[in-house]
């Protein structure tokens, strides 16, 4: 999501330094008017706001924290953004410590997945001050349709988490319901429609319930890091003491999905499990 992201904002306008542990979207930028940068310190130390956008909560610990990353080239009084969707609990350990630094730190998960970042439609939560926020809200503004300033740091991760526990959890609704329907014997399509109209409509059903009637599973969001989501909510869930049930079937689920062969489908390709396990598939 990175690269088609990077690219919005060279169409924008903003010099760009770039980096990347595999060289084809550094490439790819450089040719479209972007500069590359061998390391994250040299990419920081070469820009005003550093946004990384990246796989999961490790490789950001990494990149911001880690030997040659963004914390030893940042300067003083830049703003440091992570646009990936991670722990709350580290977003606020990388904030703490570049705080230190006199480096501002903003968490700013996305929703909207690979179609939202090439057409800048990404809703973007944000957590930090209000003042970082307010020097980098027209970059999030160029990136996206809709940005909420979420609260303080980790505020915006906990917000994504929120995000991916109600699409986790709906996804195996619509699932569920389609299938219940075709072994009903009755036309999955139209009961779709029917659902469409009413109080159980949601883009999830929209969307992701036209891919399942298709079968066409192709990764816009993968399963793989639908689990890595729910992973963090279980963190989340068992830090703060709050039981989610519902979240919990949903990550055994997908723990399911991906430990069968399933992590690169669509997150919506859960309805693949349910169907072995049902002996049927949705038709």
């Amino acid at each position: 999501m990175g690269r088609p992201m990077a690219h919005n904002l060279l169409r924008a306008g903003y010099p760009l330094v770039v980096q990347n542990r595999s060289p084809g979207p550094v490439a790819d930028l450089v040719a479209a008017g972007a500069e590359a940068a061998g390391s994250p310190a040299e990419a920081a130390a070469r820009a005003d706001v550093v946004i990384t956008m990246l796989v999961n909560t490790e490789v950001v610990e990494q990149v911001a924290l880690g030997p040659g990353g963004v914390a030893e080239g940042i300067r003083r009084g830049a703003t440091y953004v992570d646009m990936s969707s991670i722990s709350p609990l580290a977003a606020r350990r990388i904030a703490e410590r570049l705080a230190a630094q006199g480096v501002d730190a903003l968490d700013a998960p996305v929703s909207g997945g690979e179609i939202g970042a090439r057409e800048a439609t990404l809703v973007i939560m944000v957590g930090g001050s209000p003042e970082a926020f307010a020097r980098v809200q027209p970059i999030f503004e160029t990136l996206g349709s809709r940005v909420v300033h979420i609260g303080e740091a980790g505020a915006g991760q906990v917000a994504k988490a929120c995000n991916q526990l109600v699409v986790g959890v709906t996804i195996d609704a619509v699932a569920e319901a389609l299938l219940l329907a075709s072994a009903a014997g009755v036309d999955p399509a139209k009961v779709r429609e029917a659902l469409l109209g009413g109080f159980a409509n949601s883009r999830v059903l929209d969307l992701h319930g036209q891919r399942m009637l298709e079968h066409r599973f192709a990764p816009g969001a993968r399963a793989s890091m639908q689990l890595k989501d729910l992973n963090i909510i279980a963190e989340m869930a068992e830090a703060y003491g709050v039981p989610l049930p519902g979240a919990a079937t949903a990550r055994q689920l997908y723990r399911e999905l991906v430990d069968t062969g399933g992590a690169d489908l669509d997150h919506s390709g859960l309805l693949t499990l349910l169907e072995r396990q049902a002996g049927r598939e949705l038709t």
